[in-house]
Formats: structure tokens, C-alpha cells, sequence
């Protein structure tokens, strides 16, 4: 018999904050994680997309200084980062931070931009994974607008789940409908990402998103034709893991 292994100290915060938490709002959440700061340095990542403005909105109602991070992967549509402006301004956050890939890498891995069309887990981790993750080592703590009904590696999401050895990531929707994110955005009369009414219901970065049809899969426009579902994050043996795929292992 193998012997019993004690949980990590993360584990154990992360199953008593989801106990402690399981029948909360997403406000409440976020109430928890912003008002008390008992979570540590805390920010809020945004691709101010398709749904994001529903989180925003939530936490604009709690703390409008909390850190916004957004990633500008220089491939985003021009509607994002004309959105993303609108909605900041509109909701009054007053720290957004504008997250770019490093200038020296994308011209040493991408100088035509063409990286996409090669390797589209190497663009991301350049454009995205990266920068992230270099914005974020300075939090305890980060915020994202991701659902249970998105599927795949999120269909089990919980409102608190680790993110490495030491970080924690919040989920507040993560229990959230499709119909109740849209009834939010009209009850509110928050401002819509001009792309949605186009037939863009999940929005990334320009050339590796097209329109869905109906009856289609919401995120069947990103990546399409590609077995891929997450922007640098893998499933491998059961576990979720950034970055490339070592060689000769398949999503």
C-alpha cells in the first residue's frame, strides 16, 4: 500500500476556500479576494473579449484600483484595443496595464509574424504565456473571467484552483450560464465588443479566430481546424502545463 501523502500547503488553502466558498456569488468572491486582500497582492486579468465585461463590471462595483491586466499580443483585432479602451474608461478603472510581448524575442522568433502559421503554441507562449507570466510574478493572487461552460479543461472549474506552487487563480464565474452572462450585459447596459454581432462569440488574437456558425461550439472559431483549445496551456498526463508541448507528446 502506497503510503498517505500529506496535501501541499496550497492544496489545503485552495480545498478550504473552495468549502468555504462553494455556495457564493461571483461577487461574493470577489468581495473576498479584493475588499479583505487576504489573498495577498491580487490583480484581474482581461482580454477584454467577448464576455469580459461582465467580471469587469463586478469588480469595478468592488475595487476600481485593482490591476488590470491586459495583453496587447500585437495580433488582436483592432475592435479589441478600441473596446478595451471603451470599457476601461466607461467602468472607470484607474490601473490597466498593457501587457506586450518583448520586443527583442518577437524579432528573433517572429520577425515577419508569421510564427502562427508554423507553431501556433509558440507564438502563444512569445505573445501571451510569457508576458503573463512575467506580469504576474509580482501577485499571490489573479482574477479570470474563465467558465465551466466553455468545456474541456474547464468544465470542472472551481472558484479557487492553484496556479503553480504558490499562486492562487480565481474563478468567480466559473458557475455562470451562457444565458445569464448575456442577461447580465443587458441588465446592466454594459457595452458589447463590437465583434460579438459579427459572429465572433470568443475572441483571441486576429489571424487565429474566425466566425462561428450556428449550432457551432462557441470557441470553435479559435484555432480552428488545429487541436487546440487553451492559449499555452496543455494537458499532459492529466496535468495542466504552460508552454511548448515537449517533443513527441500530443494534446
Amino acid at each position: 500500500m502506497l503510503p498517505e501523502v500529506s496535501p501541499s500547503p496550497l492544496s489545503a488553502c485552495i480545498a478550504a476556500l473552495n468549502a468555504r466558498h462553494a455556495n457564493h456569488t461571483a461577487l461574493a468572491v470577489l468581495e473576498y479576494c479584493l475588499d479583505r486582500a487576504v489573498l495577498g497582492k491580487t490583480a484581474l486579468v482581461s482580454s477584454f473579449g467577448a464576455e469580459s465585461v461582465v467580471l469587469l463590471h463586478l469588480a469595478s462595483m468592488v475595487d476600481r484600483s485593482v490591476p488590470i491586466l491586459f495583453l496587447d499580443t500585437k495580433m488582436l483585432f483592432p475592435e479589441t484595443l478600441a473596446y478595451q479602451i471603451e470599457v476601461a474608461k466607461t467602468l472607470g478603472f484607474s490601473d490597466v496595464r498593457i501587457l506586450r510581448p518583448d520586443r527583442q524575442q518577437v524579432l528573433a522568433m517572429d520577425p515577419d509574424n508569421t510564427l502562427h502559421q508554423r507553431d501556433h503554441d509558440a507564438c502563444c507562449v512569445l505573445r501571451k504565456t510569457q508576458p503573463l507570466a512575467n506580469a504576474l510574478a509580482s501577485f499571490d493572487t489573479w482574477i479570470s473571467g474563465r467558465k465551466r461552460f466553455q468545456g474541456k479543461a474547464r468544465a470542472a472549474l472551481e472558484f479557487f484552483e492553484p496556479d503553480g506552487e504558490t499562486r492562487i487563480k480565481v474563478n468567480p464565474l466559473a458557475h455562470w450560464r451562457p444565458q445569464e452572462i448575456r442577461q447580465y450585459i443587458q441588465d446592466n447596459h454594459l457595452p458589447r465588443h463590437p465583434l460579438v454581432n459579427q459572429g465572433y462569440p470568443s475572441i483571441g488574437c486576429a489571424p487565429c479566430t474566425s466566425r462561428v456558425q450556428n449550432g457551432e461550439d462557441p470557441r470553435a472559431g479559435r484555432w480552428r481546424g488545429h487541436e487546440k483549445a487553451e492559449c499555452g496551456i496543455h494537458l499532459i498526463n492529466g496535468k495542466l502545463v504552460r508552454g511548448v508541448l515537449p517533443q513527441g507528446e500530443k494534446l
